[in-house]
């Protein structure tokens, strides 16, 4: 049998010198001080929040595709930004330590304090109130009447009319509660009368 090298020299050689000639990233060493990493991870992580924050509920709670295609470009985007061409080891343990402690410290600020939670959390918005839709506020949360619909239909409603309330959440979820036909439209009683049966008392 013919050995690989024999048949293919040239494609061998070539890739020998490639594997030879490429940098190899460095383990735990790193020219970048550790600094450094926690200051652009904080940077990103601050301005990444922001873009989510204003781009609407709708982006964190109902990914469409287009929103998807955004995050993972997104997150490709900030990644040199974050580690600043290092590949290191050490660089990357600095900056997913950064990532997970800025964020138990955002998630610790808003538990603490309701006007952070309002500021970045966002506030409870209601889209319909007994079978009426506010367009207003589907407006303010960049909402179509195809998404609503859809989300109705997944609470089990076939449109506005059986909704007494749905909210969009912080999260992005929509809460939707549908109307009690019992409780909502009582009926007027036109019977006669209905007395509590009355029941002699025994003077024996």
């Amino acid at each position: 049998m013919i050995p690989l090298a024999e048949l293919f020299p040239s494609f061998i050689q070539t890739l020998a010198d490639v594997s030879e000639a490429a940098p190899r990233a460095p383990l735990w060493s790193t020219n970048t001080p550790w600094w450094e990493f926690v200051l652009r991870g904080a940077i990103m992580y601050a301005f990444v929040l922001f873009l989510l924050r204003i781009s609407g509920k709708r982006q964190v709670g109902q990914l469409a595709p287009f929103d998807l295609v955004l995050l993972l470009v997104l997150s490709n985007s900030v990644q040199n930004a974050m580690n600043g061409g290092d590949n290191s080891v050490f660089g990357g343990l600095i900056g997913a330590s950064t990532l997970v402690a800025l964020n138990y410290a955002v998630g610790f600020i808003t538990f603490k304090s309701k006007t952070m939670e309002s500021l970045i959390e966002g506030k409870p918005i209601i889209l319909i109130h007994n079978g009426a839709v506010d367009h207003r506020a589907m407006n303010q949360a960049r909402m179509t009447i195809h998404e609503l619909n859809a989300a109705l239909r997944a609470g089990g409603c076939n449109g506005p009319h059986e909704v007494r309330i749905a909210v969009l959440e912080n999260g992005g979820n929509i809460t939707v509660i549908r109307k009690n036909g019992e409780n909502d439209h009582p009926q007027p009683h036109t019977g006669p009368a209905i007395h509590p049966p009355h029941h002699p008392q025994d003077h024996s």
